[in-house]
C-alpha cells in the first residue's frame, strides 16, 4: 500500500492505490487497513486516524454547509459530529436573541445613565461596586448618609454597583412629587419588600395599585378612635408586666437592661391582645408565635445584608431559608385557626348579635373588624387576605413601636433634665389617681412628653427610608427629572438630618416641636410614618401606645444611660449594634406594688 497526502485541509489526505494489478479485485470486500495506529515505530505516535478517501465520503444527512469543516476535523480524529439543523437552528436563533436583549440592555443602561448625569454623587469606591460599603447598617453607614446629606442637601445618586443606580432624596420640595404620587406612578420597589411576600402575602404593605385602594378604605375603620379607646386599658397592662419583670431583675442601684428587647415583647404581648383578643403571657414564658415573628424579623434583616440570597429560589435551599418558612407556617398556622374560629362564631350567632356580644366585652379586636369588613359591593374579605393584614399588622406594629420607644428612653437617658420636666408633667396629671393609670383623655394632657416623643422620632426614625420604583418619569422642582424604570430612595433618616431643614440637627431638641415653630415646617420635613396616601394606617395607634409606656416608665424608673454609647445600625428598623443598653432605677420600693393586672379575653 502507497499513502500520498495532500494538506488542503491541514491534515494529509490519506490515498489508497493498489500496487499488486495480478491481484483481482472484488468492490464488496473491505479495505483492509482502513483503519491503523500511529503508534508503530515507523509512524510516530499519540492519536489515531481514520483512512479513507475524505473526498468520496458524503456528509451527514441534514448538515449544514457551516458545519462540514468542523465535522471534518472531529471526523479525522475518529469522533462524529452528528447535528440536526433543526437544533442548530433553533441554537442560532437563540443565541442571536440573547444577544440582542444584552445589546438592548446595554444601550437602555447607557441612556439612562446620560439622563441621571445631572445629579451629583459621591465618589465611587470604583467602578464595579460603585457605592457598595459606604452605606452599611453600622454607625459608619449612618455617618456616611449624614456626610452626603450635609454636602448634596437635596438629591444625590447612589450606585448599587455598575448598572444599579438609586436617587436618593433628603429634602422636603424633593420628596413631594414622590410621595404625593399614586401608587401607580411610584409603588414600592420589590427588592425592597419583596423579602416580606411569604409572610405577609398581599396585606397593606406590598399590595399596590385597585388592590391597596381598596384594601385601604376597609382597613381604615379599623384605627377609628372608638376602636382604639379599649386598648389603651391593653397598654397599660402590658406595660404593668414589663416593668414587674424589670424589678425581679433589680440588684443593688439599679437594673442594667436591653431596653429593645424587653420592649419588644411588651409590644407584641399588646398587639396580640387587640387584634386577636389572645393572651399568650409572653412576656413571662416562651411563646411559639412571638419567639416565630421575632426569628422572622431577624431573618428578614439578615437576609437583607446578603446579596447573594436575594434570589428566592436559592434562598429557601439555604438553612436560613428553610428557618424562615417554618416559622411562616407556624405564624400562618395560629392566624388561620383564630379566623376560623372566630368565623364560625360569627356564622352561629350573625353579625349583629356577633357585634353586640364583643361591644359588651369592651373590646373589638383587628380580626372582627377584618370579619366585618366589605367593600362598596358587599364583598367580603377571604381569610387569606384577613391572615395578610392580620399578619402585616403585628409585624409593623411591633419593630416600629419598639424602635421608636427604645430610642426616646435613651435619648431621654442623655438629657435628665427633659425626663424630668416629662415626670413632673405626669404625677401631676396623674396626681392623687388610683391605680396609677394611663387613660383615654389623658392623651391630649401631656404636651411636653409628646414632643419629647417626636423629637426622638425625628433624630431616630423607626424607618429610616422608603423605596419607589418609578413608572413614569417623575419631575422635580428644579426641573430635572427622574426617569421611569429608577428607584428613589426616600431617606426619612436624611430628612431628619438635613441641616437645610432642620437647625443643628445632631442636638435632641423637643422645643423643635412648640406649635409656634413646628407650624413654620413644611409637614415632609418630619415623617417617621412615612408621608402621602401611603402613609403608616396605624400611626394613631402607635402614638398613644409610645405616650402609655413612656408615661408609665417614667413615673416608675429614672432611665440612665450606660457607660457605653449606642451604635446605630439601620436594618428593616432603626436598631442598635450589640443591643441598646440602659439602666433604669426605681423611683418606688423594689417590690411592685399591686396592680391592676387583669387577662384579656382569650379564643
Amino acid at each position: 500500500m502507497q499513502i500520498t497526502g495532500d494538506g488542503d485541509l491541514g491534515f494529509p489526505e490519506l490515498q489508497r492505490t493498489e500496487t499488486d494489478n495480478s491481484a483481482p479485485t472484488d468492490s464488496r470486500q473491505p479495505l483492509p487497513t482502513l483503519y491503523f495506529t500511529f503508534a508503530s515505530k515507523n509512524m510516530g505516535e499519540g492519536c489515531l486516524l481514520q483512512c479513507g478517501s475524505l473526498k468520496d465520503r458524503e456528509s451527514p444527512r441534514g448538515m449544514l454547509p457551516g458545519s462540514e469543516w468542523l465535522s471534518h476535523q472531529l471526523g479525522l480524529l475518529g469522533l462524529e459530529l452528528r447535528v440536526s439543523s433543526a437544533l442548530l437552528l433553533i441554537f442560532l436563533t437563540f443565541s442571536i436573541w440573547i444577544l440582542g436583549k444584552g445589546l438592548t440592555f446595554v444601550h437602555q443602561c447607557y441612556i439612562n445613565c446620560q439622563q441621571l448625569r445631572c445629579f451629583p454623587e459621591p465618589p465611587l469606591q470604583n467602578w464595579f461596586k460603585g457605592h457598595v460599603g459606604l452605606i452599611k447598617p453600622s454607625e459608619e453607614g449612618v455617618k456616611n448618609i449624614i456626610k452626603f446629606v450635609t454636602t448634596f442637601r437635596e438629591v444625590f445618586l447612589m450606585w448599587g454597583g455598575p448598572i444599579h443606580p438609586i436617587v436618593f432624596i433628603c429634602h422636603p420640595d424633593y420628596i413631594r412629587p414622590v410621595t404625593s404620587a399614586s401608587a401607580y406612578i411610584a409603588p414600592k420597589d420589590k427588592l425592597f419588600y419583596g423579602f416580606f411576600k411569604h409572610w405577609l402575602g398581599d396585606g397593606l404593605l406590598l399590595s399596590k395599585g385597585d388592590k391597596w385602594s381598596q384594601r385601604r378604605r376597609l382597613l381604615t375603620p379599623a384605627f377609628h378612635f372608638d376602636i382604639l379607646k379599649p386598648y389603651i386599658k391593653i397598654f397599660n397592662k402590658s406595660t404593668d408586666i414589663m416593668h414587674m419583670n424589670w424589678r425581679q431583675l433589680y440588684v443593688g442601684d439599679s437594673i442594667r437592661l436591653n431596653v429593645f428587647d424587653h420592649i419588644s415583647l411588651m409590644t407584641l404581648d399588646s398587639l396580640q391582645k387587640c387584634v386577636f383578643s389572645h393572651d399568650s403571657h409572653c412576656q413571662e414564658k416562651p411563646s411559639p408565635y412571638i419567639s416565630a415573628i421575632l426569628e422572622l424579623s431577624s431573618l428578614v434583616s439578615k437576609r437583607n445584608q446578603e446579596p447573594v440570597l436575594y434570589w428566592d429560589h436559592l434562598y429557601y435551599l439555604t438553612s436560613q431559608g428553610r428557618q424562615f418558612l417554618r416559622a411562616c407556617h407556624l405564624v400562618h398556622g395560629f392566624t388561620d385557626d383564630v379566623i376560623q374560629t372566630r368565623r364560625r362564631i360569627l356564622a352561629e350567632q350573625g353579625s349583629e348579635a356577633f357585634l353586640r356580644n364583643k361591644i359588651k366585652g369592651k373590646t373589638v379586636d383587628f380580626i372582627d373588624v377584618l370579619l366585618l369588613a366589605k367593600d362598596e359591593e358587599g364583598k367580603a374579605l377571604s381569610d387569606k387576605d384577613i391572615r395578610a393584614e392580620a399578619d402585616t399588622f403585628m409585624f409593623e406594629g411591633h419593630d416600629t413601636t419598639a424602635s421608636g420607644l427604645s430610642w426616646a428612653l435613651y435619648n431621654l437617658a442623655q438629657h435628665q433634665e427633659y425626663q424630668d420636666r416629662c415626670r413632673q408633667e405626669i404625677q401631676e396629671l396623674l396626681r392623687g389617681r388610683q391605680p396609677e393609670e394611663i387613660e383615654w383623655d389623658d392623651l391630649s394632657q401631656m404636651p411636653f412628653l409628646t414632643m419629647c416623643i417626636k423629637e426622638s422620632l425625628r433624630l431616630h426614625p423607626p424607618v429610616v427610608a422608603i423605596a419607589r420604583r418609578c413608572t413614569k418619569d417623575i419631575q422635580l422642582p428644579d426641573g430635572r427629572v427622574i426617569p421611569k424604570g429608577n428607584i428613589c430612595l426616600v431617606s426619612i433618616f436624611g430628612t431628619h438630618h438635613n441641616p437645610s431643614v432642620w437647625s443643628n440637627p445632631e442636638v435632641y431638641d423637643p422645643y423643635r416641636f412648640e406649635f409656634d415653630n413646628f407650624q413654620k415646617m413644611s409637614p415632609l420635613a418630619f415623617m417617621p410614618f412615612s408621608a402621602g396616601p401611603r402613609n403608616c394606617i396605624g400611626q394613631n395607634f402607635a402614638m398613644y401606645e409610645m405616650k402609655v409606656v413612656l408615661a408609665l416608665t417614667l413615673l416608675r424608673f429614672r432611665i440612665l444611660p450606660d457607660e457605653h454609647p449606642a451604635r446605630r445600625k439601620p436594618e428593616v428598623i432603626l436598631r442598635a449594634e450589640d443591643g441598646l443598653w440602659l439602666r433604669a432605677e426605681p423611683l418606688q420600693h423594689p417590690s411592685m406594688p399591686e396592680t391592676h393586672l387583669s387577662e384579656a379575653p382569650q379564643n
